[in-house]
């Protein structure tokens, strides 16, 4: 699938970063700097990315201030009670634990965490989960379960970081005929794979079903089942609801559909297939209709 290889992610990067900067990345190690300038241009001003590396913040971080302000995440930055310093240390262990693992399970989604994530924001709301925001590219929020473990720290971070790269990636090549205002009327509406029965705007429907895949993925190549059994039959049924919307999507947006609907119908789920699919170069490149 597009959505999830590596070479088509650096790809679009390097298409978006000289859409914003104007300057070509001529290697792979100016890609992740030539992304860094040309968000903090989407940033806030004083909120930049670093050039190499993630941070980790807290609720003490400018970020939760500036959620608070504008409005964002509002359940996960609201009620984000104050962290001790055991509390910080754990958090950092899990987060460069779930950093190896995920290495472990497929270095191609470790690369793309690398080049994606700049800023991990974690707090003790009671959220249980995490958010990440186009205006806030970079950016993820994350609210640990009491009884997460490594695994959903890494899927956490990879779950959000796809966002992102969604988010790139729909900035090069636009996947929908209508602008999200209009996806969001009721008539255009779609199932979501994660908010089971839920119908959610045809983008934030798209994102939720690819978004599935990679957390499917990772918990079968631990042995664990419980969002291999959840997703699949709401991922099919949300693919199926979307394909009822071809229309809607532009012709990149139909090949990603379709690769992630293809991939869904399969009976068993293919998960070999996934983790192929992150490296081979049968997904790395896409050329745009003139």
């Amino acid at each position: 699938m597009h959505m999830l290889n590596v070479g088509h992610l650096v790809e679009t990067l390097a298409r978006f970063t000289y859409a914003i900067n104007d300057e070509h990345p001529e290697t792979y190690e100016e890609l992740r700097p030539g992304y860094v300038k040309a968000i903090n241009t989407l940033r806030p001003e004083g909120l930049p990315a670093e050039l190499q590396g993630f941070k980790i913040g807290y609720e003490d971080s400018p970020w939760v201030d500036h959620c608070k302000r504008q409005e964002i995440f509002l359940h996960i930055v609201g009620p984000a009670s104050p962290s001790d310093g055991p509390t910080r240390e754990e958090w950092d262990r899990q987060i460069i634990e779930a950093l190896d693992l995920i290495e472990e399970i497929h270095p191609g989604l470790r690369q793309m965490v690398d080049l994606l994530v700049t800023d991990i924001i974690v707090l003790n709301s009671g959220a249980d989960g995490g958010g990440s925001a186009n205006q806030m590219p970079g950016v993820v929020m994350m609210s640990p379960g009491s009884a997460w473990l490594t695994l959903d720290y890494a899927m956490c971070i990879v779950h959000e970081g796809l966002h992102t790269g969604l988010f790139v990636m729909d900035s090069v090549y636009p996947m929908f005929t209508l602008s999200p205002d209009e996806l969001s009327k009721d008539e255009n509406r779609a199932l979501s794979a994660v908010k089971i029965g839920e119908k959610r705007p045809l983008h934030a429907a798209l994102h939720a079903a690819a978004v599935a895949v990679p957390l499917m993925f990772m918990e079968h190549s631990q042995g664990e089942t419980v969002l291999v059994d959840q997703y699949t039959d709401s991922l099919r049924d949300a693919c199926d609801d979307m394909q009822t919307k071809r229309d809607l999507f532009t012709p990149y947006g139909r090949l990603i559909l379709d690769e992630m609907t293809d991939w869904a119908k399969a009976d068993p789920i293919n998960f070999f297939q996934v983790g192929q699919g992150i490296t081979s170069e049968e997904f790395s490149g896409y050329r745009p209709a003139a």
